[in-house]
């Protein structure tokens, strides 16, 4: 893997992915929607060339980059991945649909390979949805928009000349993301010494930190096969309440996590659902960050930026 295009280069995921291939030496298009976006966690990469180019107009992008010999184009850019636009229909559709636009624009620059980010709400969506008399909340309409997505790029990518791979990430967490997700928020309770009350927490989960995200990004890039996805994850799924008691001990060993204040509203997840099988015997990748030491290395960072 000699030169790959990135949408959503500057954002968490996207920017770690820059991080990992610029390391190696791939040439990087990294595509930022306006001049307006923050790009401090990229710019100093010395492989990367910023392209401006708003979703919208992501058939553009063969215009603005004339190279013709690019491996893989990584799609991370979606509007409304946290917030109250997840709740948002109209966006979330549009998302699918700028999707399948990158996927021919990637075709019509003759990338060799389209790789994009799914996730495990997508697994939870359907499930919720086609579950009787399930009673699944807005955020769902999310993992819906990456629902379509797939559903509209993979026989689009069968129409075409080239690879289509998707990238099922369950949870990445880490230094540099600013989203209030589980880690973060329970982190931020942890420094304010606030009571750490939780659900029953006996749900399936998986988390990731976000370097072994970048790099498994890269090894899907360089070792994926058409029309399989690939789940991002620990290899080691299981009831919430042991992650957080994990957490608990290294952040925070006399602290007293309380289970069963806060309802639970989700889907329990299959273990299976989180079967990362396909990624470490296609692509060769295992994960080499422990939960207990992904948290600490995030913990030191918020630490930091509250100082």
């Amino acid at each position: 893997m000699n030169k790959v295009i990135i949408t959503g280069a500057n954002g968490f995921v996207g920017s770690n992915v820059c991080k990992e291939l610029d390391s190696r030496g791939v040439k990087i298009f990294a595509i930022i929607k306006d001049e307006n976006e923050n790009i401090d966690n990229i710019k100093s990469l010395k492989n990367v060339e910023i392209v401006y180019c708003e979703l919208s107009e992501i058939d553009s992008l063969a215009d603005k980059i004339s190279d013709r010999d690019i491996d893989v184009f990584y799609h991370f850019a979606w509007v409304g991945s946290a917030g109250p636009l997840r709740c948002d229909e109209k966006i979330q559709l549009q998302n699918a649909l700028w999707t399948a636009q990158a996927l021919r624009t990637a075709d019509k620059m003759k990338c060799k390979k389209f790789v994009n980010a799914g996730s495990i709400m997508e697994k939870e969506t359907y499930t919720a949805v086609y579950t009787q008399e399930s009673k699944p909340g807005l955020p769902y309409i999310y993992g819906a928009g990456k629902l379509i997505a797939r559903s509209i790029c993979k026989p689009i990518a069968n129409s075409l000349d080239i690879d289509l791979c998707w990238a099922v990430i369950t949870n990445a967490y880490g230094v540099g993301e600013f989203s209030p997700r589980f880690v973060n928020s329970t982190i931020r309770k942890i420094i304010a010494g606030e009571p750490l009350q939780f659900t029953a927490a006996t749900q399936n989960y998986d988390f990731i930190y976000i370097t072994d995200v970048a790099k498994a990004f890269a090894a899907i890039g360089e070792y994926g096969i058409a029309n399989k996805e690939y789940t991002i994850g620990s290899g080691n799924a299981r009831p919430l309440k042991e992650f957080i008691l994990e957490m608990q001990q290294a952040l925070a060993p006399d602290a007293e996590p309380i289970f069963g204040d806060v309802p639970f509203t989700g889907v329990n997840m299959p273990l299976d659902a989180f079967d990362t099988t396909d990624i470490e015997t296609d692509c060769h990748f295992k994960p080499s960050v422990s939960f207990a030491e992904g948290t600490k290395l995030t913990m030191e960072w918020v630490e930091c930026l509250d100082t």
